[in-house]
């Protein structure tokens, strides 16, 4: 796993890497369903999708959440920009916590292992001193939580040869 954070343009840009042992046939069906992001989120950031009943994803797909930053509750509405199962999708925030947060899940195959890359362009309210006060360890902590729990559920790439004589994982 890598995660890195850099200045870009106006904003930032985080960039996430994670290679799990499980082909991208059974790694995307995960990540189309949207209520999985719950068990990607840590439980401090109080995550809930108010979008009632089943979230069929595609481009043009608008989804309401509920979470807390610092312990403050924020409703935050995204759409599915972009959506190309099984090579990734596009979510942009319309309402929410930064002044723009557009982010990029993508999916390689690389043999019997899937790379998993989240690209996150954004921008945040106070700019520089409220994102090296607060939001960059946010972040940080947030995608490292991520990228446990994708391991949690998929395994370790360093694990990939126990997980070769394994059944299919189902979520």
């Amino acid at each position: 796993m890598t995660i890195r954070i850099e200045r870009s343009g106006r904003g930032f840009r985080l960039s996430a890497e994670t290679r799990l042992p499980r082909p991208i046939d059974e790694v995307f069906p995960f990540f189309a369903d949207a209520r999985n992001l719950n068990k990607l989120t840590p439980a401090r950031v109080r995550f809930e999708i108010l979008t009632p009943g089943e979230i069929p994803m595609a481009t043009g797909t608008l989804i309401d959440y509920r979470i807390r930053i610092r312990g403050v509750p924020v409703r935050w509405r995204t759409r599915i920009r972009d959506w190309d199962p099984p090579r990734g999708f596009v979510d942009e925030q319309l309402r929410g916590p930064y002044r723009w947060w557009i982010h990029r899940h993508t999916f390689e195959p690389d043999g019997d292992t899937t790379i998993a890359r989240d690209e996150v362009e954004y921008g945040v309210l106070g700019g520089s001193l409220v994102h090296g006060l607060f939001v960059r360890r946010d972040l940080e902590h947030i995608f490292a939580y991520r990228a446990e729990q994708m391991e949690q559920v998929f395994g370790r790439a360093a694990d990939a040869e126990a997980f070769s004589s394994r059944e299919p994982v189902t979520v």
